[in-house]
C-alpha cells in the first residue's frame, strides 16, 4: 500500500490526472488507475505530499533582468523585452506546464475529507499548501495583473475551465487570505528548511509591500485609493517576525555578511528564516560558480550605490579600480570582485574581465573548493528568506506611509549598517541628487529617508533576485532601458587590478597596436592578460570605452541596438495568442493585443 501511495503522489505532483486530456491551458494527461482513497488518509500523507511543493522554492543567485547587471551572454527576458522581441505571438507560458503546480496544490486542498488527525495538525499542512498557492499567484499577478483564480483541481466539464481573468484586486485579496491562513496555522517551531509561521509572515510582508507600492505608483491599475491597506499589512507582518520570531542580524563585519551566501551550512544561523540545503551526499546542487564572469557581470550603477565609509554618497567615479573599494561600504567587497580577491582563498589573485565590465559577482560564489565540484555542482547553502529583508520591508512600508521615525530606522536599517561598521542613517539625511535621478516619481513625507532606504535595500540585498521586482513596483522600469556600464579606464594601457602593485591586464585599441604598453618590462608584459577594442580585422569587439580611448567600459550591442521600455505595457507580459484563441474570455492588458 505504501508503495502505491508514493506512486500516487508522484503522479499527481507531476501533473497526471484522473480525467481525460484536452489541449487547453489547464490540459490534463490521460486517465490512470490511481484513485483518491489510496492517499490523503493521514497527516503523514499530507506531509509527504507537501514535501513535493518545496521544489518550487526559488534559489536566488543573481539580479538578472535588472539594472544591477552590466552585460550578459545569455538570453534574458527583459533584454528581449526592451529590444522589441516579445509579443503575444512569441511569448510562452500560460499552458498546462505553467499551471500544473497550481493544480497539484488545489488537488490536495480539495481532498481533505478523509484525513485522520487533529485539526491543528491538518491545518498546518493546509497552511503550507496555501503558502505555495499564494507564491504561485504572486508570480502570476506580477506577470499578468489579472488572472483567473482557482481553488479546485478542475476537471474537463467544469464550467470554470474556460473562464476569464479575475480582477487583480480580487486575486490579491485571495493571496492575502491564503498567506494569513498560513501565518495563523503553520507551526512556528519547524526547521528552517521547512515552511514555518515566520516564512509565511515573511512572504506576506513581501507580497503586501509589493502590492501596496505597485498600486501607489501604477495609476493605470486604478487602485491608488487602496494601497495603504497593503502597506499597513506589510508593517504588521514584518513587525511580528521582528518581535516574535527570535531572529537576529548575524555577525559583525563584511566576512560574516559574506558567509550568509557562501557558507557550508546555514543551520543554526539566527538571521535565516528559510534556506535551501545543498549537499553532495544528497546530490543536491546549484550553479553559483556561474555568477562570476561566466554569463554576466554587475553594473557600475550598482557599484556606485555603495556609500563611502563615512556615510556620504560615492562621487569619485573616475577612481582607479585598484583603489575603488577603499573606504567604501564593506558589503561592496562581499559582493563584487575586489583587488586582492582570490578564488577559495588561494594564492592566485583574481583578474577582472573587462569584456563584461569588470565588476564580477562574488556573492554566492563558494568559499571553499569542496563546495565547488564542477559545472552547476556547488553546495553552499542558499537563503530564501532572511531577517535583513524583513527589516527593510518594515522600514520601506513605514516610509511610504509617512510614519517612519528614528526609532524605526534604529530597529531596521541601522542594524544592517551596524553589522558592517557603517554610520547610522538619520531622519535628517540629506537628499542625494543621484537617487532623485534614479527614482524621479518617488513620493513621501520625508523623501530623502525613503530614497536612502531604497539604496540600503539595493546594496544589502544585491544579487538576491529582488531588484527586478523592486524596479517594477516602483514604476522605475525606464532604468532597464539604460545601457549599463563597467569600470572606468583612464587611458589605453596596462593596469593593476589585483592590488599587488604589478600591472596584470592591458586594454588596447587593437592587436595591431600595443604601443601603450611598450615601456612595460618584458616579463611583466608577457604575463599580461590583454583585451582589445577591435580585432585584427578592425571590427569592433563586444565592448568599447565611452570616451574613445578612455572612459567607462560600455557595450557594443547596446550602442548598435538601443533599448526602449514602453510604459505601462512592459510592466506586464502578454498572454500567448494561442491561449486566447482557445479561450476567448481571456483578455490582453495594457496594449499587448497590438
Amino acid at each position: 500500500m505504501k508503495f502505491n501511495r508514493l506512486i500516487y503522489i508522484a503522479l499527481v505532483l507531476s501533473g497526471v490526472s484522473v480525467s481525460s486530456c484536452k489541449k487547453d491551458f489547464l490540459q490534463r494527461d490521460p486517465q490512470t488507475s490511481i484513485t483518491k482513497p489510496l492517499f490523503f488518509l493521514t497527516t503523514t500523507d499530507l506531509e509527504t505530499y507537501t514535501n513535493g511543493f518545496y521544489e518550487n522554492l526559488p534559489t536566488p543567485l543573481n539580479d538578472m533582468n535588472s539594472d544591477n547587471i552590466a552585460t550578459h551572454n545569455v538570453t534574458v527576458e527583459t533584454d528581449q523585452l526592451v529590444r522589441g522581441q516579445i509579443s503575444q505571438d512569441t511569448y510562452g507560458g500560460w499552458d498546462y506546464d505553467d499551471w500544473k503546480k497550481l493544480r497539484a496544490i488545489n488537488y490536495m486542498l480539495s481532498n481533505l475529507d478523509q484525513v485522520a488527525g487533529t485539526q491543528p495538525e491538518i491545518d498546518h499542512y493546509v497552511g503550507i499548501a496555501r503558502f505555495f498557492r499564494a507564491m504561485f499567484y504572486f508570480d502570476k499577478i506580477k506577470k499578468y495583473s489579472n488572472v483567473p483564480w482557482y481553488t479546485t483541481a478542475l476537471e474537463d466539464k467544469d464550467p470554470d475551465l474556460y473562464k476569464g481573468q479575475d480582477p487583480r484586486a480580487f486575486v490579491a485579496d485571495k493571496v492575502l487570505e491564503d498567506l494569513q491562513f498560513a501565518a495563523d496555522h503553520i507551526k512556528a517551531s519547524e526547521k528552517n528548511t521547512r515552511i514555518t509561521k515566520w516564512a509565511a509572515l515573511t512572504l506576506l510582508s513581501r507580497f503586501a509591500l509589493h502590492e501596496g507600492t505597485f498600486r501607489k505608483y501604477h495609476s493605470e491599475l486604478n487602485l491608488t485609493n487602496d494601497y495603504t491597506r497593503f502597506l499597513n499589512i506589510a508593517v504588521d507582518a514584518s513587525s511580528k517576525v521582528m518581535t516574535e520570531g527570535g531572529f537576529i542580524i548575524f555577525g559583525n563585519g563584511s566576512a560574516d555578511y559574506a558567509s550568509l551566501f557562501n557558507a557550508t551550512s546555514l543551520s543554526g544561523n539566527k538571521e535565516i528564516i528559510l534556506w535551501k540545503d545543498f549537499d553532495p551526499a544528497l546530490n543536491v546542487s546549484h550553479g553559483a560558480s556561474l555568477v562570476l564572469n561566466f554569463n554576466f557581470a554587475l553594473s557600475r550603477s550598482l557599484a556606485d550605490s555603495y556609500l563611502n565609509t563615512d556615510g556620504t554618497p560615492f562621487t569619485d567615479f573616475t577612481k582607479p579600480f585598484a583603489h575603488l573599494f577603499d573606504n567604501r561600504d564593506p558589503r561592496m567587497m562581499a559582493t563584487i570582485n575586489y583587488p586582492g580577491w582570490a578564488q577559495f582563498g588561494g594564492a592566485a589573485l583574481n583578474r577582472i574581465n573587462p569584456t563584461m565590465g569588470g565588476y564580477g559577482q562574488i556573492k554566492f560564489y563558494p568559499s571553499r573548493g569542496d563546495l565547488n565540484q564542477g559545472y552547476e555542482k556547488q553546495y553552499n547553502d542558499i537563503p530564501v528568506f532572511r531577517l535583513a529583508e524583513v527589516l527593510l520591508i518594515n522600514a520601506e512600508a513605514k516610509a511610504e506611509l509617512g510614519t517612519i521615525n528614528q526609532l524605526d530606522l534604529d530597529k531596521t536599517v541601522n542594524l544592517l549598517r551596524k553589522r558592517v561598521g557603517m554610520p547610522n542613517m538619520n531622519m535628517g539625511v540629506a537628499l542625494d541628487p543621484a537617487l532623485v535621478t534614479l527614482y524621479p516619481n518617488a513620493t513621501a513625507n520625508n523623501l530623502s529617508v525613503l530614497l536612502e532606504i531604497r539604496r540600503e535595500r539595493r546594496v544589502e540585498l544585491a544579487c538576491e533576485g529582488l531588484r527586478y521586482d523592486d524596479l517594477m513596483r516602483w514604476k522605475a522600469g525606464k532604468l532597464i532601458q539604460n545601457s549599463q556600464q563597467g569600470i572606468y579606464v583612464p587611458a589605453l594601457g596596462a593596469y593593476d587590478v589585483t592590488g599587488d602593485g604589478v600591472v596584470d591586464i592591458a586594454i588596447l585599441a587593437s592587436v595591431n597596436d600595443e604601443s601603450p604598453i611598450a615601456n612595460v618590462p618584458e616579463p611583466v608584459k608577457t604575463a599580461l592578460t590583454k583585451y582589445y577594442l577591435k580585432d585584427a580585422g578592425g571590427r569592433d569587439n563586444t565592448f568599447y570605452l565611452s570616451g574613445g580611448n578612455s572612459g567607462f567600459i560600455s557595450f557594443t550591442r547596446d550602442r548598435e541596438f538601443p533599448r526602449t521600455f514602453i510604459e505601462p505595457k512592459y510592466y506586464y507580459r502578454p498572454i500567448p495568442r494561442q491561449q486566447i484563441l482557445l479561450n476567448d474570455k481571456l483578455k490582453q492588458v495594457f496594449g499587448w493585443d497590438q
